[in-house]
């Protein structure tokens, strides 16, 4: 920034040319980026490169299961002989909603029906499941928030297969 720009008279380059925006290229290369190596492709069949770990089998929040190992953010412990443990942190809450208060008091003017209304009711499922995983000197927690009443169950699926995987 300490040298002034060539073009600011409209003159052009100091060669000639007319002066544009963004960066320089050759003039020789038909094409950019020709000529340039191209990087290996990764194998197929869950196995990744040569001292990389394989394609995830399985991930739980930050925990990642893959063929002979869990890794995760504290670092990377051996599936085998791996202790995973659930705990239910979420609640379920059952209310009436107001608008459905509303509409009960102003149709039981009219007529007893209103109060119908009242059954109407709002389920909101808030909290978290916490999945823990210890093995080889290591533990790690995480927390999967609960979107729904069904959380719960599809977090206890995802653990039951990471038990099998570690027998």
């Amino acid at each position: 920034m300490n040298q002034p720009n060539p073009c600011q008279d409209g003159r052009g380059h100091q060669d000639g040319r007319d002066y544009q925006w963004g960066p320089t290229y050759p003039q020789d290369a038909a094409e950019y980026g020709r000529g340039f190596a191209q990087a290996p492709l990764a194998p197929l069949g869950g196995q990744g490169a040569p001292g990389l770990p394989g394609a995830p089998l399985l991930m739980i929040g930050d925990i990642t299961v893959v063929q002979d190992s869990v890794m995760t953010p504290n670092g990377t412990l051996p599936l085998k002989g791996a202790v995973w443990n659930v705990t239910d942190l979420s609640r379920t809450e059952e209310k009436t909603p107001t608008h459905a208060v509303v509409l009960a008091v102003v149709f039981s003017v009219f007529c007893l029906l209103g109060l119908l209304f009242l059954l109407m009711k709002e389920r909101r499922t808030t909290g978290f499941v916490q999945v823990g995983v210890a093995g080889g000197g290591r533990h790690h927690t995480t927390m999967i928030p609960a979107t729904g009443p069904d959380t719960l169950y599809w977090v206890m699926g995802q653990v039951a297969h990471a038990r099998l995987l570690s027998a």
